[in-house]
Formats: C-alpha cells, structure tokens, sequence
C-alpha cells in the first residue's frame, strides 16, 4: 500500500521493499540499493545504528530482506532519505540453511545487476516476493529453484524466449519440424529456436536447445521432477547468465556463482 504527502519537491512515500544489496559508506552511514513496490529500484543513504534501540536495524539490510519502509522521496536525487523500516515477512529457514542462504545471495546479486534502472513494477515486485517466500517455506526438492527463478524472470524483463517450433517463413507448409524441434537450434541473440545455425557463437547446439526448452516448462511447484546433475544444473545456470548478459548491458559476472556451483554433488 502507498501513501504519498507532498510538499513541494519532498513526497513522504510508504511502501513495500527487497533489498538487493547494502555496502558501507564512511564510518557512520552505509548505502543501500532497494526494490521497492511503488517505487521500483531506490538507492538510499542509511545511518548505522548506534544503539539496540535504533529503529533502522543492521539486520535489516541484508540481501532479499522483505521490508515495509518510509522515506522521504525526491526527485532527481540518487541517494534517498529513508525514515524508517520494519520488517515486513521474516525468513524462518532461509537464514539457517546453507543450501537456501547460498541461493538468496545468488538471487540478491542477479537482481541487483538485472533491475539496475527498473522502475515500477507491481506484477514483477509480487513475483521476486512470492518466490522468495516459497522458498524459505519449503523443504525439500528446491536445488532447482534459481533455474525456474531465472526462467521466469526473463518474462518481466522483456526477453522470455520464443518457445514456438513453427518453422521459419521459408519452411511454411512443412510442419512442425522432426521430434518437435530434437534437430533445432537455438539462438540466444534472437531468443529463438531455428533450423541452421546462425552465423555467431551465441547459439546452442541441437541437444542442448532441447533440454533449455524441456527447462522452460519448469515451475517452483514441479521443478522436483527435473532430476539434474550437478553438471547439467551448473551448465543450465551458465546458459541463463549468458544469454542475460546478451539482452541487459553491462551485465557482470556473479561473484555468488562459484558457491552456489558446489551445491549439490
């Protein structure tokens, strides 16, 4: 819920927030990236606090917290006011479990990178929201919960790949392509699936092309079902940063990655 007072250039703003990434700034003060229902990405400057009775906690900053804040919004300013904050939903198992705190900081740092200029978004606010509470709440079965997460998130942003197998224009009146699309590759510029490869090196051959799609049907609740080695998790994961970085500039390589690789053996 948003409630706005203006005065002049100053709106007093409540909204809902994740925060994706904190660091500190000085000795008294650290800055922290957000985002937030209303909002979409805010970048704030916090005072540490300096006693327990602090309204603005520590803890309240670290990565994927859920958070209801209050701060002072104004425009053309890169480092916002914030006032207050509460949390909003508190993990009960993320924190206590080295599997799911290794996927939330993994989570925390792609959205930090890929919502560098997003603004308002409620549908994608809710859906990094609802994951995330999914994931603290279950408790077994989630090794594939940054695949299905990465996937979906890709609609958001604009770039979800075509999953179509009709064939090209110069193919009409030959039908769906032999073992729906087994001989089809797959072009990560152009986010579609083709009969030839195309002429640069973002394209997945045949057999991989078939297993993205198989990936693509994925979801929180039947990901379970998709029984992946290590190998193929880790490549799948390879697979989505790669083709992110394709479609958002200056997309970095994680630093997260690496832990979240030694996962499940």
């Amino acid at each position: 819920m948003l409630f706005i007072f203006r005065t002049f250039a100053l709106m007093l703003v409540k909204t809902e927030a994740i925060v994706l990434h904190a660091f500190k700034y000085g000795e008294t003060r650290i800055i922290v990236d957000m985002f937030t229902r209303e909002q979409g990405r805010l970048s704030f400057i916090v005072p540490l606090p300096k006693t327990q009775k602090s309204r603005l906690k520590k803890q309240y900053f670290q990565p994927m917290t859920l958070l209801e804040v209050e701060c002072d919004l104004r425009q053309r300013v890169q480092l916002q006011k914030l006032k207050d904050a509460r949390m909003l939903t508190a993990y009960t198992n993320i924190p206590f479990s080295p599997e799911k705190l290794a996927i939330s900081l993994f989570t925390a740092e792609f959205l930090y990178h890929a919502l560098r200029s997003e603004q308002k978004d409620v549908p994608l606010f809710s859906y990094i929201c609802d994951s995330m509470l999914w994931l603290d709440t279950v408790e077994v079965g989630f090794a594939n919960f940054h695949l299905a997460f990465l996937m979906r998130m890709s609609r958001f942003l604009g770039f979800y790949p075509n999953l179509d197998l009709t064939p090209n224009p110069s193919q009409r009146g030959e039908g769906i392509l032999k073992d729906e699309g087994s001989e089809l590759f797959f072009d990560l510029r152009e986010g579609r699936f083709c009969s030839s490869a195309p002429m640069h090196r973002d394209v997945l051959q045949p057999a991989e092309a078939g297993l993205i799609r198989q990936m693509m049907r994925m979801d929180f609740p039947t990901m379970h079902l998709f029984q992946l080695s290590r190998h193929d998790r880790n490549r799948i994961t390879e697979v989505l940063l790669h083709y992110y970085r394709l479609h958002i500039p200056q997309f970095p390589e994680l630093k997260s990655l690496s832990v979240l690789q030694e996962l499940w053996a």
